[in-house]
Parts: C-alpha cells; structure tokens; sequence
C-alpha cells in the first residue's frame, strides 16, 4: 500500500509539473506583457500575434510567461492561445522547400520573426509566415512548438 501510495504521488508530480510547463501563443495584433497580472503593472514588452511562450503559472485571469530569451511577464490570459508557432532565435536564417539543408532556398527570416507551425518531421519545422511564405526550417533555429 506504501509503494502504490508513493507512486500515486510521482504521478501526481509528473502531471502537475508537465501542465505547469506549457506552451502558448499571442492572440491578437499589440499584447501587452506586464511586470505583474494586473492593467496596474508596467509594459514590459508589446507581443504580437502569434508571439510563442512558455506558460509558468495561472493568477486569475493572467498567465505567467516566459519568451525565448528567457524574460518573464504576464499576458491576459483570454489573448493566449493554444496554437502552435515557432520564433527565429538565430540572425539570419534559410526557408527551405522541404526537410533537408540541400533543399532549395525559398526564403531567409531574421531573429525574431515569427511563424505558425505547420508539420514537424525529422528535426525540421514546416511554418508559414502571415505574408504566405511557407517552407522549412531547421529545427534547431527557432524556438517554440
């Protein structure tokens, strides 16, 4: 009864911290990240759509995020979504025309460019940009889900 009891509560952590961990986007054109969960705290940043973070924690209507430089904040939490995307975390880098680094060029991004994800295969991301530009991307040059 011990064991199953102290297994019980390892599953109970594992669940609680990959839920605490999670992944979400900007809904919406201008965002405000706040230094607190309030209208009451200082701008930190305007996000834009799209903008990939990580979730920390929940306080009542505002969530706790992380960007992939690794600053916190808070965003409102009714303009965050679930759908995936993927940020440039290099200077500059190549679209490609499919999964592999001998494909054809069809475009470059610079850092901080943001793309929704489309399909990921094989250490590749498949995104699209909102001007319609669609390709490949190594997955080790971007960062998000």
């Amino acid at each position: 009864m011990k064991k199953m009891a102290i297994g019980f509560l390892v599953v109970l952590f594992l669940v609680s911290v990959c839920e605490a961990i999670t992944m979400v986007s900007i809904n919406g054109a201008k965002v405000n990240m706040r230094s607190g969960p309030g209208e009451n705290y200082s701008v930190l940043w305007e996000l834009g759509n799209g903008f990939p973070l990580k979730r920390i924690s929940e306080q009542k209507n505002w969530v706790k995020v992380e960007d992939f430089e690794g600053d916190v904040g808070w965003v409102y939490g009714k303009l965050i979504s679930k759908e995936p995307h993927f940020i440039v975390k290099k200077k500059r880098i190549n679209i490609r025309s499919s999964p592999s680094s001998k494909s054809k060029v069809v475009g470059k991004a610079n850092y901080g460019v943001v793309f929704k994800t489309l399909e990921q295969k094989n250490g590749w991301v498949k995104v699209k940009h909102e001007n319609g530009l669609t390709g490949w991307i190594s997955r080790s040059l971007v960062w998000g889900w």
